[in-house]
């Protein structure tokens, strides 16, 4: 079991920028690769970005390449979404969640935290 909490979500402007932070309880961190989900109203969670054990294996959606960075600090426990260029379709609730499995499928993420608020205008 592992506690995730996000933070840094809030209201930004088309073109703007925010760092999400997702900070874990759980002391085997460092064991679990991290992922960013995302879901807008009435809309089911995708795939933002995901980041391996050791700091350098990074994947992301074709939606978010070029504009957002997933980084993580194993000492601090944290996972960071740095998102650049934001478009008001970014506009979602996201997620934190980790898994044993280096994957893109929100089925293979056993733990998640419980969301923060994007919300990006035009």
């Amino acid at each position: 079991q592992v506690q995730l909490v996000e933070s840094g979500g809030g209201l930004v402007q088309a073109g703007g920028s925010l760092k999400l932070s997702c900070g874990a309880s759980d002391g085997t961190f460092s064991r679990y690769n991290m992922g960013w989900f995302r879901q807008a109203p009435g809309k089911e969670r995708e795939f933002v970005a995901r980041i391996g054990l050791n700091y350098s294996i990074r994947y992301y959606a074709d939606s978010v390449k070029g504009r957002f960075t997933i980084s993580r600090d194993n000492i601090k426990k944290t996972v960071y979404l740095q998102m650049d260029s934001l478009k008001p379709e970014d506009t979602a609730v996201y997620y934190c969640a980790a898994a044993t499995y280096y994957s893109s499928s929100p089925n293979d993420y056993r733990f998640w935290g419980q969301g923060i608020q994007v919300t990006v205008s035009s």
